[in-house]
């Protein structure tokens, strides 16, 4: 249970950090952080499986920030190329 809400509160922090990054491409505070929940699994599964980028800093806590604000950026970004084509 400790895991789980370790996992939604980086993945919180995360989505605010890529709606502050990604200016423009957010969805509202709500999405932003669902999408920072689940852009936190993308991260992990891009940067650890993928590419085998384990550590980025000395601090757990930290790490697991970046590789969710990471995942997050790239969802946001992902879904803001959807979101621009359909105004089109």
């Amino acid at each position: 249970m400790e895991h789980v809400l370790i996992i939604i509160v980086v993945g919180i922090v995360a989505g605010w950090l890529a709606g502050q990054i990604t200016r423009g491409t957010g969805f509202g505070v709500v999405a932003d952080l669902f999408i920072g929940i689940v852009g936190a699994w993308i991260g992990n599964w891009l940067l650890h499986d993928e590419l085998g980028i384990h550590r980025i800093t000395s601090s757990a806590l930290l790490n697991q920030v970046i590789t969710a604000t990471i995942g997050a950026v790239l969802l946001l970004l992902i879904l803001g190329l959807f979101r621009s084509r359909r105004r089109l």
